[in-house]
């Protein structure tokens, strides 16, 4: 009976390791089937225009001329804001629910996020369409530009010249941050959460203020998850597709103003996927698809690589 058991433990062991081993190789063969996939059913548009297809910002179907130029910019762009307004306001709310908040309130205001992690982002851009873009133009940029008169301001006026339509660059990033802020916050609160105690008793056993200890603690502990949670951010904003669609305008130009409607990767495959019947207007799509993959693949790659440069770092200033 013993030796049974040892057999069934032995061999148990085994095909356990064999089935982590097939779970792991699965993704990456999903990985690469996904690269295979759309950069054989975009085989047409690659030979057509080759890796000029990334800079070109000509797109007209009726020529059959296509470019992702403009859809990168937007997608860019549109990301830029997300990142610059979310990424601030995330790690002040976590730092908030973490140290200041009294535990009640940080259960509450907690929950609130997790519930707005757990929106859909067409629910996003519906109300983005009929709420947020009207207030955008009848209120916040007409602000932006004559109240506070940032479209005269040498070098940043650009960006805030145009008619204020509502939807445009900037709606869609503002409507990107809030999607993105509820994932950013909640993994920076925990990990926040998991600075040890007595690593921030020590230093206000040394006379830190509560600002001291944030600083040059919690924040210096917590670096790595910090950067995390931004790539993951980043990732979930570069592909958002519906909540984008709505209030971006869904025009095929590259403008300064932020003002101006412009698209992205997603956007356009989203609006122009069902009227793609020519074969090479829809590999062109499929194609921006491919485009699209690469680009979260080399960001998510850069954030690996930061995060491996950082903890390098960390170790070494320990």
């Amino acid at each position: 009976m013993r030796r049974l058991r040892e057999y069934l433990s032995e061999h148990f062991e085994t095909t356990f390791r064999g089935f982590t081993v097939l779970c792991a190789a699965v993704v990456l063969i999903i990985m690469a089937a996904m690269f295979f996939n759309l950069a054989w059913n975009a085989r047409l548009a690659i030979g057509q225009f080759g890796l000029g297809f990334l800079w070109r910002d000509m797109w007209d179907p009726a020529l059959n001329e296509y470019g992702a130029l403009s859809s990168i910019y937007g997608t860019v762009v549109s990301t830029v804001i997300a990142m610059t307004v979310a990424v601030p306001m995330s790690v002040v709310i976590a730092l908030f629910l973490v140290e200041l908040a009294h535990p009640t309130v940080s259960k509450v205001v907690g929950a609130a996020i997790e519930l707005l992690a757990a929106i859909p982002s067409i629910i996003y851009g519906m109300w983005g369409l009929f709420v947020f873009a009207p207030l955008m133009a009848e209120t916040v940029q007409p602000f932006l530009q004559e109240t506070l008169g940032l479209e005269n301001v040498p070098g940043i006026g650009r960006l805030f010249t145009g008619a204020p339509m509502g939807i445009g660059m900037l709606t869609s990033g503002i409507i990107l941050a809030i999607m993105i802020l509820p994932f950013i916050s909640a993994v920076m609160r925990d990990v926040f959460a998991m600075v040890p105690a007595v690593v921030k008793e020590s230093a206000y056993g040394m006379g830190s203020t509560t600002w001291e200890v944030t600083r040059k603690v919690t924040l210096r502990y917590g670096i790595q998850g910090v950067v995390g949670a931004c790539f993951l951010g980043l990732g979930r904003a570069i592909g958002e597709t519906m909540a984008v669609t709505f209030v971006i305008g869904n025009a095929h130009r590259i403008s300064l103003s932020l003002y101006d409607p412009g698209n992205s990767i997603a956007s356009t495959i989203a609006n122009e996927f069902a009227e793609a019947s020519d074969p090479l207007y829809l590999q062109a799509l499929i194609y921006l698809g491919l485009v699209l993959l690469v680009m979260t693949f080399v960001i998510q790659m850069i954030a690996q690589w930061w995060v491996v440069r950082l903890k390098k770092s960390m170790g070494a200033g320990l």
